[in-house]
């Protein structure tokens, strides 16, 4: 946009714009709702039935679906039938809507992701699929004499095999070692159990745990002297005590690793592929993103959308989720795994070094570069080398490369005598704050054609600094209290400051070039509007995310009070 040298304009000139950009072609919301021709007949009812049901798909029963598989629910399978008829009855009310409505946006993609979107979701499919053949097979060559229980539970449940630590068994199967309840007895009754139980005080204020001398060093060292440890939203275990599954290693093949990893990422990136999905819908019904409008709106979806997706993943931290990992501000039940502060750097590192090139997207050879690009790739160039730092801040190894000075100092006698502070037990690493304060700041003076851009621009940019904030006052309680138990903490700060990066996120998504310009036209630049429809839209994705976290701590509290130890 032209920048007016005598400052920002506080009415809009639709002559200027027509010599930046073209005309503003309809769409299909134009000929649905506001220009609808009434003898004509038109049926957006079927592209809410096609939002309703695509909405419940993704947004309910796959969310649902991957907690019952983590617990290996008995109703996990009907969960999988009602996804794919909610995807069915929505692909065809879509269908039906495309048939009976001329084609509004050419060359749109969305159809395709859509579809490509559910092929993904049939890997998950296929993987219970054979899971369930191997599972049969096994049995049967067991040569057991059949009966419908324990046929039940180690064929259909999966009870009765033995998945190591993961729990994508699917991925790799092994033999039921029982064939009836009496063998299953025995072998129960030959597992160790002294030091556990499974009564669980929903009262106590602060829970302790209680140290018996036969557990890990690990544990011993962080704490967690006692607890029950079963599956959870976890990429991959790292450690897991074998007193709890005796008859399996400890140490689990890499490529079972990778291979458990790369299934639970993607069962998960399913959901945000569903909001991007959203999005692009978003975009093809109301007609924008088209010509030179583009990179700018393209711009502010992507880069918005992550940090929205970044403030609900930081919500469903402090409620609990991966606690297993200690990413709750919690210790790490299971012992060595990576830290949340080294995912957030890594990809704080990935989205700089791309967007780093992507800024000259639409610029010729040779062309000079202009303010607003220099603006955006020192941003990105800051976002690549701040996120390395923040990675190489989490390394094991690189802090005893920065220990060493005091290491050598003190000689190797005094030094294997020395404990470490208790601050080593949680990660401090202000650089993903930090990244995130300074863009929020930077954005918020962002040179604007029209006052309302401006506003909104500083709106998004300040709920960033104020996520920034509040994740540096988490590091300071958590500093001067370091985490002593595997529970997760919750600090109020992360409640509050995840609140803000997601509303942000969607601020900045809103501040969308197009958005601005419709609402002015429209009588609607309205600051206290767009901050109220992003609170009211926050608000809903968080109780969103509560229910998510909630149902699947439930199913796992049932486990863990209906399983034998």
């Amino acid at each position: 946009m032209h920048h007016h040298p005598g400052g920002p304009l506080t009415e809009i000139n639709e002559t200027e714009i027509l010599t930046w950009h073209l005309p503003t072609p309809p769409s299909y919301w134009s000929i649905d709702f506001e220009d609808r021709d009434m003898n004509t007949s038109r049926y957006p009812a079927l592209m809410a039935v096609h939002v309703l049901f695509m909405f419940l798909a993704f947004f309910v029963a796959l969310p649902v679906g991957t907690a019952m598989r983590s617990v290996k629910h008995a109703w996990h399978g009907y969960t999988v039938i009602v996804f794919y008829s909610l995807c069915a009855l929505g692909c065809a009310a879509s269908s039906l809507y495309k048939k009976f409505t001329p084609d509004m946006y050419e060359s749109s993609t969305h159809s395709a992701h859509g579809y490509f979107l559910i092929l993904l979701s049939v890997a998950r499919f296929a993987v219970d699929i054979t899971a369930f053949f191997l599972r049969l097979y096994a049995f049967v060559r067991g040569g057991c004499k059949f009966s419908f229980g324990p046929f039940w539970r180690s064929v259909v449940l999966g009870q009765g095999t033995h998945d190591s630590t993961s729990e994508y068994s699917g991925l790799v199967t092994d033999d039921p070692e029982e064939c009836d309840d009496m063998k299953l007895m025995n072998v129960t009754s030959q597992e160790p159990t002294q030091g556990f139980d499974n009564q669980f005080d929903e009262n106590a204020q602060d829970t302790q745990y209680v140290h018996h001398p036969s557990h890990s060093s690990v544990s011993e060292r962080t704490g967690s002297h006692r607890y029950l440890r079963h599956s959870d939203d976890t990429l991959h275990d790292m450690m897991l005590p074998p007193a709890i599954h005796p008859r399996q290693s400890i140490k689990q093949s890499l490529s079972r690793r990778v291979s458990g990893a790369a299934f639970a990422t993607l069962e998960r990136a399913l959901v945000f592929a569903a909001f991007g999905m959203v999005l692009s819908g978003i975009v093809v019904y109301t007609g924008g993103c088209r010509e030179s409008y583009i990179n700018g709106c393209l711009a502010h979806l992507i880069k918005g959308g992550i940090f929205w997706c970044y403030g609900l993943f930081t919500f469903a931290r402090f409620l609990g989720s991966h606690s297993e990992m200690g990413w709750a501000w919690n210790i790490s039940p299971t012992g060595n795994t990576i830290s949340a502060e080294f995912v957030e750097s890594a990809v704080i590192f990935l989205y700089g070094i791309t967007n780093t090139w992507m800024e000259r997207f639409g610029a010729h050879s040779g062309d000079p570069y202009t303010t607003k690009q220099v603006q955006h790739i020192s941003i990105a160039v800051m976002f690549w080398f701040a996120g390395l730092v923040g990675m190489a801040m989490e390394s094991k190894r690189v802090r005893r490369w920065l220990a060493a000075s005091a290491a050598v100092a003190l000689g190797p006698a005094r030094f294997s005598n020395i404990t470490e502070p208790a601050s080593y037990r949680a990660s401090f690493n202000p650089f993903p704050a930090l990244i995130i304060g300074v863009t929020g700041a930077a954005m918020s003076a962002h040179a604007q054609t029209y006052l309302f851009q401006v506003q909104i621009h500083q709106l998004w940019g300040w709920l960033l600094l104020g996520f920034s904030v509040l994740r540096c006052f988490t590091y300071f309680f958590l500093w001067l209290g370091p985490p002593s138990s595997v529970f997760p903490s919750r600090p109020p700060t992360e409640a509050l400051g995840s609140f803000f990066l997601a509303c942000g996120g969607l601020v900045f998504m809103f501040s969308t070039e197009e958005v601005t310009l419709a609402a002015m036209r429209k009588g609607h630049d309205d600051m206290m509007m767009f901050l109220n429809v992003a609170v009211a839209i926050t608000c809903s994705a968080f109780c969103w995310t509560l229910c998510v976290v909630s149902f699947n701590g439930w199913l796992k509290s049932r486990r863990v009070v209906s399983s034998p130890l």
